[in-house]
């Protein structure tokens, strides 16, 4: 059975990383954006891994540039952005697709495992949000306009 913990994918300093590297981790991992509406939910986030990250929980952050254009830095821009704006201390990796032909594993695993809305597995926007539990499995999508808060709950079980 492929599990989250079975990709590798580049950190946003362009290193190569396995994901099994947080195994053992409940993890949230986002597509996130800095020119989107719903880019304060950074805040959010970051005090979602403060509060619960000695506990074995992380956030991932994977920049996306697939919906209007909205991450189009490069991805040193983007964590200076993300470092001074937001104080963002959880992982950020490479910008990835995360729909059409350039569809990165990681994502084509999380779609199918968790599909949207009447079994779409297209991401509709940014901050698109998949729960996973410490064994790699994906638990739960949550649509972009899903606070972090209200998903904390799920966390909670989780941990």
């Amino acid at each position: 059975m492929t599990t989250v913990h079975d990709f590798t994918v580049r950190t946003i300093e362009g290193a190569e990383q396995s994901l099994g590297e947080h195994r053992g981790k409940v993890l949230l991992i986002v597509n996130v954006a800095s020119r989107c509406g719903l880019t304060p939910q950074y805040t959010a986030l970051e005090a979602l891994q403060r509060k619960h990250a000695a506990r074995g929980f992380s956030v991932l952050g994977f920049p996306c540039n697939q919906f209007g254009g909205q991450e189009p830095g490069t991805e040193a821009q983007i964590l200076e952005f993300c470092t001074l704006n937001y104080e963002v201390s959880f992982p950020m990796y490479g910008k990835v697709e995360v729909n059409g032909e350039g569809t990165h594993p990681l994502y084509a695993h999380l779609k199918s495992e968790a599909p949207g809305l009447l079994g779409s597995e297209s991401l509709k926007w940014n901050f698109t949000k998949f729960l996973v539990d410490r064994e790699g499995r994906v638990v739960r999508r949550y649509a972009p306009t899903d606070s972090p808060e209200s998903i904390e709950k799920d966390i909670e079980v989780l941990l």
